[in-house]
């Protein structure tokens, strides 16, 4: 009986998978932890290197803003604290690359690139939301 119930187990998650892979919802692996510094390392940076890059990393600091270290992103820069761990409606970077700015600041991120895409958007938000967790100091862009 205890055979049944687990095969059983099985069945629902692979059956759960496939609604959901048919929905076009991507299914998170347990690596996939937005908690973990390592979400950040292989998914939120390299975004941020992408399309941040170019003004916000290395010794580019437009606005002040360094997005280099834990220590002055979280910092923020001239126009203040630029992500609020655990909440993505109060961070200045996600109503930005959102194309949402507020009145006082309204231009879009990145200024002078197309706006990015909703997938990776979300990914950012997920990161925020689940306390934006990352390394004091990441490894250096390849």
């Amino acid at each position: 009986m205890r055979r049944v119930f687990a095969g059983a187990g099985v069945m629902a998650v692979v059956l759960a998978g496939a609604v959901l892979a048919g929905s076009g919802l991507r299914v998170v692996a347990a690596q996939d932890a937005a908690n973990k510094p390592a979400f950040y390392t292989e998914k939120v940076r390299p975004l941020l290197q992408t399309n941040c890059g170019k003004c916000h990393f290395d010794m580019n600091r437009k606005g002040g803003l360094s997005l280099q270290t834990k220590a002055t992103t979280m910092k923020g820069g001239r126009s203040g604290v630029a992500i609020v761990p655990g909440d993505p409606a109060n961070s200045l970077l996600v109503k930005l690359i959102r194309h949402e700015g507020p009145p006082e600041d309204p231009k879009p991120m990145p200024s002078k690139a197309p706006k990015m895409s909703d997938e990776d958007i979300a990914t950012i938000e997920q990161w925020v939301k689940a306390g934006a967790v990352m390394p004091d100091d990441p490894a250096p862009a390849q």
